[in-house]
């Protein structure tokens, strides 16, 4: 009878031998290589290369600005009557806005009309009383001095009429500062003021203010090194398109046009000061609202990409395009401007050529891939 030990040392020598006339057969002459596993599709998402009109914008912050801003204050000294204005109200030039007591005005425009009318007799007396000089002293019956004083006389009460108009003319213009108008179209601020106070002409706060919000403009800086492009940009076309959105960018509040440059750049920041225009008839822009602003600077037609496609190397930017048969390849492209998120591409690429947007990281040169669209990514998700 065998020992344990014995029947061991035969089971691991068969094992042995049947191990070695597998590999073998596997190696023998006629027998079938193990084939290899086809690489695996990598999914992809991309987007096609467009040939069209790619629109240059520059970038920048700025600050609604009302073109005009009244604050209205009263020239004479006197009770405030009444107000002829709503809060918030819209108000066109030369509406009312606020009157002030005009009686004592009145008194004196009265005066001065009073004080007119008797020197106006006066001096029409003198000019008669020089007349019967002028005829007398040809007859020798006044002297020459007499008749000069008269001349005189005339002269003088002549020179009184006009400082009794200018006199009638303070009168006038003292009363009619008694209406307050508006100069300029515009919304009403809150009234500072209210009904029965006395007011004067040296009263620092204002009674209320105007602000005019259509027009309006946006004030804005763009950097020292964009300079030169927003100058050859303005020379060309005058009324460059700039849009107005709000702080998250995500609602386009305007469109207007780029209306003055400032004459000098801050040393203090290294920026220009531009100034663009509004109609801003729905009021969406609101006077020192903060706003994105985008400049339109150039515009070509050019083969455009999104940014997701590019790629930065050792050998400069490249993307990865896909073949017809479903393959990914590498290839070197070179920029042209870009405009948010997409870029135009000088050469390198061509319209209607699909590049890889999304799943860039598992790619190589050649190796297949599977494109997946939105609507495989909503199944999927369902």
């Amino acid at each position: 009878m065998s020992s344990p030990r014995l029947t061991k040392s035969l089971l691991i020598a068969a094992a042995v031998g049947l191990a070695a006339v597998a590999g073998w057969k596997l190696l023998a002459p006629g027998s079938a290589a193990p084939t290899e596993r086809p690489p695996q599709a990598t999914p992809v998402r991309v987007a096609t290369a467009s040939q069209e009109d790619l629109v240059v914008r520059l970038k920048a912050l700025g600050t609604v600005t009302p073109l005009n801003t009244v604050s209205l204050r009263s020239r004479v000294d006197g009770e405030l009557l009444r107000l002829a204005f709503t809060e918030g109200q819209h108000v066109n030039a030369g509406d009312l806005i606020a009157e002030i007591d005009p009686r004592p005005f009145q008194v004196q425009l009265a005066r001065a009309l009073g004080t007119q009318q008797q020197n106006l007799a006066e001096l029409d007396n003198a000019r008669s009383q020089l007349k019967r000089f002028e005829e007398l002293q040809r007859q020798s019956f006044v002297s020459a001095q007499d008749l000069n004083d008269q001349r005189s006389k005339v002269r003088q009460l002549e020179g009184r009429r006009q400082t009794d108009q200018a006199a009638v003319d303070e009168a006038r213009l003292q009363l009619q500062y008694t209406r307050i108008t508006a100069p300029v179209a515009g919304r009403m601020g809150l009234r500072n003021v209210d009904v029965g106070n006395l007011v004067r002409s040296g009263d620092t706060d204002a009674l209320a203010t105007i602000t005019q919000t259509t027009p309006i403009s946006v004030l804005f800086t763009v950097p020292e090194p964009d300079l030169p492009a927003v100058v050859s940009a303005a020379r060309a076309n005058p009324q460059l398109t700039v849009e107005a959105w709000d702080r998250e960018e995500r609602q386009a509040l305007g469109n207007g046009v780029l209306s003055s440059l400032d004459n000098r750049i801050d040393t203090a920041t290294g920026t220009l000061k531009l100034r663009a225009q509004f109609a801003n008839a729905d009021e969406a822009l609101f006077p020192n609202q903060f706003v994105n602003v985008r400049l339109q600077v150039s515009s070509a037609d050019s083969v455009v990409i999104p940014n997701a496609a590019v790629q930065f190397g050792s050998k400069g930017s490249y993307v990865y395009v896909i073949a017809p048969d479903n393959t990914s390849h590498l290839r070197n492209v070179v920029l042209g401007p870009a405009d948010g998120e997409r870029v135009a591409v000088r050469e390198g690429l061509k319209a209607g050529e699909n590049v890889v947007v999304e799943g860039i990281d598992g790619l190589r040169d050649g190796a297949p891939v599977l494109i997946v669209t939105e609507a495989d990514s909503a199944r999927k998700g369902a």
